[in-house]
């Protein structure tokens, strides 16, 4: 009779715990680990470390200057080109002085035209006052052909300066097409060196440590002084203000969520109490995935689950890694 009372009592301990075990798991329909924003923020360029001020479960804001290193040598590179390019300046060359003793020439020669037509002009009207008293008989023949020689004399010399003028001044204009020839191949380097500037300018930016998002440190990678090169990881900085917990469906669960869907996300504050936080679904899995081994489902019969990323805002009491329960 005692042992049948005992078997009684154990049957009615097990079903009140199978009980109770199922009653808490229709508490939540899918469980996860709290994730959050992280990001690495690298060097991105090379030298010591200076003005570091990063240490671990410090809070950084956005654009925030967290540290220097030291580019000294790029602004001496920086100085020395922008030195170049300045004595590009000195290599021009300059046509002006050929210039102006090409222009005097040219000031004689029309000078000595003007002489010319001149006197042309006064052989002309003694040539006309000779035919007149040729037509009257009363001066020879021969004093109208010598100031008609006269004439075409000064007329071949004025054609003949004219046409150094034009030489003058054709020199003139070679003389400056092949100055700006010359200045141009000279100042084809200026761009090169210029862009070779801009690129300094642009390493020596870099030379700030600027923290790129609202967060708190959780992992230091380099200290103060420490010289480090391009890409060499600083620090690890999370936003914990807004936290995921990335948790796994079955598929016969994922019909019942939806993006932007408003969730009960449920975490133990205690050894039996839990708080509660609203939650959103942020993104849902297009592929099935085999069941993590550290990831409890509903199902757990089910060998392929779907997951899921809830989005929560954070009180401060949510922490990366911590375990979560999602009702919907």
């Amino acid at each position: 009779m005692m042992k049948n009372t005992f078997y009684c009592a154990a049957t009615i301990t097990f079903l009140f715990t199978v009980s109770a075990c199922q009653k808490e798991d229709a508490n939540f329909d899918a469980s996860g680990v709290f994730e959050a924003r992280e990001v690495v923020v690298s060097s991105q360029t090379a030298g010591q470390i200076i003005d570091w001020q990063i240490d671990e479960g410090v809070a950084v804001t956005a654009d925030q200057v967290v540290g220097n290193i030291d580019c000294d040598d790029l602004a001496l590179l920086k100085a020395q080109i922008e030195a170049s390019k300045e004595a590009l300046k000195l290599k021009r060359l300059d046509a002006t002085p050929e210039i102006r003793v090409l222009e005097k020439q040219i000031a004689s020669q029309e000078a000595q035209i003007l002489a010319l037509q001149t006197q042309y002009a006064v052989l002309a009207k003694e040539r006309d006052r000779l035919s007149t008293l040729i037509k009257q008989e009363a001066a020879p023949t021969k004093q109208l052909d010598d100031v008609q020689g006269q004439m075409d004399v000064l007329q071949k010399q004025i054609a003949t300066a004219q046409s150094q003028v034009s030489v003058l001044k054709e020199q003139i204009r070679s003389s400056e097409h092949l100055t700006e020839d010359r200045n141009r191949g000279i100042m084809s380097e200026n761009s090169p060196l210029q862009s070779q500037i801009n690129r300094i300018e642009n390493q020596i930016t870099h030379c700030k440590v600027i923290n790129p998002i609202d967060g708190i440190v959780i992992a230091k990678y380099a200290e103060e002084y420490e010289v480090v090169g391009i890409a060499k990881p600083l620090y690890k900085v999370a936003d914990l203000s807004e936290m995921i917990l990335r948790a796994y469906v079955t598929g016969d669960q994922l019909a019942s969520v939806k993006l932007s869907q408003q969730v009960k996300v449920l975490v133990d504050n205690g050894q039996t109490d839990q708080r509660t936080y609203d939650g959103t679904i942020s993104w849902i899995s297009e592929k099935a995935e085999f069941t993590p081994k550290t990831i409890q489902t509903k199902n757990e019969r089910a060998n392929l689950v779907y997951a899921v990323k809830v989005t929560v805002k954070s009180d401060g009491y949510l922490r990366i890694g911590m375990y979560g329960e999602i009702d919907w």
